[in-house]
């Protein structure tokens, strides 16, 4: 779809997405906050865009990070709380900025201008409301890079939808595979149904990962799982569910690179790295289930 053509969708949804946020309804949460009047919900941001840092990332996944880096943008707040977040301090603790919705879309313009490959929002499922006005000016201004919904994977459906021929590339995380561990260690009720329910509706909008003759993606469905010592990520359900439900052509990232961080040193199975082991029975499924797109990482 061509950026005009995205113009005129998006300036057709956007009372849909306002009425979604005005009582907040933008992730499965529904905790009905009035954002736009200074309330705070479960991610404790108000209704402008607050961001951490904007940059070319070459950390992601090969197609992603290309050659000259993913435009990145670091979103601030998240609507999960997970004890073991990695990036708490901008998750979690909120370090960023509070900007509008012009600047923005100045910055995926200048990421464009940079030469990434794609617009990569990272944990935008909170924030939507303001990226999509955001990105109706980006837009009209010249943005024409595929757009990365790079999210926790606890997304509304009827949000999603209204992304729909807007976003190009997904990448969600398919964190558990059974819902007792999501609301123990990421405070949150019905991950697993929502999630699945989530990567459905992605898949039905971008299908498998498409890469250009450089190995770039250009659109299509790239899920990430990060094991969990002790298993408790339930791996092999998470696995699974990918392989008889999506597709054995989805683009898994199977990560070992879990580390304690934030509260995890007060749980007593997430105070540890992974082990060899643990990670080798989550590949082992990866292969069994005939996922043969995607990556591992190494395991000592």
């Amino acid at each position: 779809m061509s950026p005009e053509e995205k113009i005129s969708l998006m300036t057709e949804r956007l009372p849909a997405v306002k009425e979604l946020a005005a009582v907040c309804r933008l992730c499965p949460r529904e905790c009905l906050t009035r954002r736009g009047e200074g309330e705070l919900g479960e991610c404790r941001i108000g209704s402008a865009p607050v961001y951490s840092s904007a940059g070319l990332h070459h950390g992601e996944e090969p197609p992603i990070s290309g050659q000259r880096g993913s435009g990145t943008i670091f979103l601030t707040g998240c609507n999960l709380h997970c004890r073991f977040c990695q990036n708490y301090p901008i998750s979690q603790m909120r370090h960023g900025n509070e900007i509008t919705v012009d600047i923005l879309a100045a910055l995926m313009l200048d990421l464009q201008n940079q030469g990434a490959h794609n617009i990569n929002f990272v944990t935008p499922t909170h924030q939507a409301a303001a990226i999509y006005e955001a990105l109706i000016t980006a837009f009209r201004k010249g943005l024409n890079i595929p757009l990365v919904y790079n999210s926790g994977g606890y997304d509304s459906l009827e949000m999603l939808k209204l992304w729909d021929g807007i976003i190009d590339i997904y990448m969600p995380d398919a964190k558990y595979g059974g819902d007792e561990p999501a609301l123990k260690i990421s405070k949150v009720k019905e991950y697993t149904r929502f999630n699945r329910i989530a990567l459905k509706e992605m898949q039905r909008q971008v299908g498998v990962l498409k890469l250009d003759d450089h190995g770039v993606a250009r659109r299509g469905l790239l899920v990430r799982h990060l094991v969990l010592p002790g298993s408790l990520a339930e791996s092999r359900e998470v696995l699974r569910f990918i392989a008889e439900q999506i597709s054995k052509e989805t683009y898994v990232s199977l990560m070992s690179q879990y580390f304690p961080a934030y509260k995890a040193l007060d749980h007593e199975a997430l105070k540890r790295r992974v082990s060899r082991s643990e990670y080798l029975e989550a590949k082992t499924a990866l292969e069994e289930f005939g996922l043969t797109n995607g990556w591992i990482q190494p395991i000592w």
